[in-house]
Formats: C-alpha cells, sequence, structure tokens
C-alpha cells in the first residue's frame, strides 16, 4: 500500500527569492561578458602576432589565418547565447517564483560546460598542432 504525503503549502516568494534569482541571472551575464571578451582577445592576439612579424621582418611569408578567428568567433556566439540563455531562464524561474512552483533546471549549465569543453579540446589541439 502506498501512503501519499500530505501536500505542504507552498511558500510564497519573497524578496529575497526575486533577489537571489536577479543576481543568478548578473552571473551569467558576467560569465558571457568573459567568454565574449577571451574570443575577441583570440581573433585580436591572431592579428596582432601576424602585425608583429611582418614589423620584424617585412619579407616574411605568412602563413593562412589559421583556426583562431574562428575559435574567437566561436568563443563570442558561444557568450551571446549564453546571455540570452540566461535571460529565458531568468524570465522563467520569475514566472515560477510568482507561481509558487520552483523547478530547478541544470539545462544552462549543463549546455555552457559542454559548449566550453568543446571550444577548450578545439583550442588545445589546435596549440598543439601549431606548437
Amino acid at each position: 500500500m502506498s501512503t501519499q504525503e500530505p501536500l505542504k503549502p507552498v511558500k510564497p516568494a519573497g524578496p529575497s527569492d526575486h533577489l537571489a534569482n536577479e543576481r543568478t541571472f548578473l552571473a551569467w551575464i558576467r560569465t558571457s561578458i568573459a567568454v565574449m571578451g577571451f574570443g575577441f582577445v583570440v581573433v585580436k592576439f591572431s592579428l596582432f602576432v601576424r602585425q608583429l612579424a611582418l614589423v620584424v621582418d617585412r619579407d616574411v611569408r605568412l602563413p593562412g589565418r589559421g583556426y583562431s578567428p574562428v575559435i574567437g568567433i566561436l568563443l563570442i556566439a558561444i557568450g551571446a547565447v549564453m546571455s540570452l540563455l540566461a535571460f529565458f531562464r531568468y524570465r522563467k524561474i520569475e514566472r515560477q517564483l510568482n507561481g509558487g512552483s520552483f523547478f530547478p533546471s541544470f539545462r544552462l549549465s549543463l549546455l555552457t560546460t559542454i559548449g566550453l569543453l568543446v571550444i577548450s579540446v578545439l583550442l588545445i589541439v589546435y596549440l598543439l598542432l601549431s606548437a
């Protein structure tokens, strides 16, 4: 025989719950800005190295641009998508808090982790091949 526990009354969301949701959203935004900034640095560092090589030796024949621009642009895109998903997550949790039915989700964390892991592997492979 199964016995069900009586339903517990749902505690209404207070200001601290909403402020915690906002702090989490802002942390995701800071993370996405950092990822986009890192992507920008990857692209511009590649350009800086090429210009430095030209200044040092004007007759140098530089190889192709490599994968730095692709990896950098991919990082910028991941940061932009991360900020958009963070906003959607923020709004979803806000609706759940107002409705008294909060259900945690780890999708954004998982998606970000997988995306950054793929980019990290690409960077490692690129650096190993170019070293």
